[in-house]
C-alpha cells in the first residue's frame, strides 16, 4: 500500500522516524552520534523546529518534535540528512545512501497520546534489550524529561509543563500496554495522524485529506428498485 503524503501543521508535535538503509547501522562510533545530536541541534534552530524527545537507536533515529513553519521539519531534516551522509562517508570510508528513503513522520494528539509517544521513544531502547532501563541509555532525551537534567537539544513543551518529573519517570515502571505500542507504531508507519477521532477529523478539515483508512473490502451493494428480484448467477 502506498504511503499518503506528509503534511506538516504548525506547532503540532510529529513523530518521526529515520531508518538506515536495509536497516543498517547509521551509527559507527560514539563520535557519531555526538556529531549527529549537535548538527541535529544546529538544524533545528535554524529551521525552526523545537526537539522534545529524542533517541538514536543503532540503525535509526526517533524524534518527536514541533515546527514553527509547515516546512521547519522537511528543511531540518534536509539540512541534517545531506550534512550527516557526507559526513560518515568521508570518515568511514564507504559510498552510497545511509537513508532507507525518505523519513516517517506524522502528527501528535497533544492531550492524549504526547506523553505517550515520548515514553514509546525513549523505551525503545529497554525494548530492543539495549539498556536494563532507559536511564542507563547514553543517547535519548530520557534523563533530560524524567529526571530534570540540562539537555541543549530539548525544548520542554508546554505538556510538561505542570508534570512533576518523577511523575513522568514512574510512568515507565510498567512500559506502554501492547494496544498503545500498536496504535502508535500503526500511526507512524501508515502516515495516519496519532490521535482520537475528534482529533483526526480536525486534522482532515484542515489538510483537506482523508486521515483513517477506508473500510476494508468492496463497498456494500445499495438496493436497486428498477432490478430484477432475482439473485446473481453464480
Amino acid at each position: 500500500m502506498a504511503r499518503l503524503g506528509r503534511y506538516f501543521l504548525e506547532g503540532q508535535p510529529l513523530h518521526v522516524i529515520q531508518r538506515g538503509n536495509n536497516r543498517q547501522p547509521i551509527f559507527f562510533s560514539r563520535q557519531d552520534a555526538l556529531d549527529f545530536l549537535a548538527w541535529l541541534g544546529e538544524a533545528a534552530d535554524r529551521h525552526g523546529l523545537k526537539i522534545h524527545s529524542y533517541v538514536l537507536m543503532p540503525n535509526h533515529v526517533h524524534l518527536l518534535a514541533s515546527p514553527d513553519q509547515a516546512d521547519s521539519l522537511p528543511r531540518t531534516m534536509q539540512s541534517l540528512g545531506r550534512r550527516y551522509v557526507r559526513h560518515i562517508n568521508m570518515r568511514h570510508q564507504r559510498t552510497g545512501t545511509l537513508w532507507e528513503g525518505r523519513y516517517r513522520a506524522t502528527v501528535v494528539e497533544t492531550e492524549h497520546y504526547f506523553l505517550h509517544c515520548s515514553r514509546y521513544i525513549e523505551l525503545n531502547p529497554v525494548r530492543a534489550k539495549l539498556a536494563a532501563d532507559p536511564a542507563s541509555y547514553p543517547w535519548s532525551s530520557y534523563r533530560a524529561n524524567a529526571l530534570g537534567e540540562v539537555d541543549a537539544l530539548i525544548t520542554r513543551h508546554s505538556v510538561f509543563a505542570d508534570l512533576d518529573p518523577q511523575v513522568y519517570s514512574a510512568a515507565f515502571a510498567d512500559g506502554l500496554p501492547a494496544e498503545t505500542l500498536a496504535v502508535i507504531r500503526n500511526a507512524t508507519n501508515s502516515g495516519w495522524p496519532l490521535g482520537d477521532e475528534k482529533f483526526r477529523e480536525h486534522i482532515a478539515s484542515l489538510g483537506g485529506r482523508r486521515t483513517q483508512p477506508l473500510p476494508r473490502g468492496r463497498p456494500k451493494r445499495t438496493a436497486d428498485v428498477s432490478a430484477p428480484s432475482r439473485p446473481f448467477l453464480e
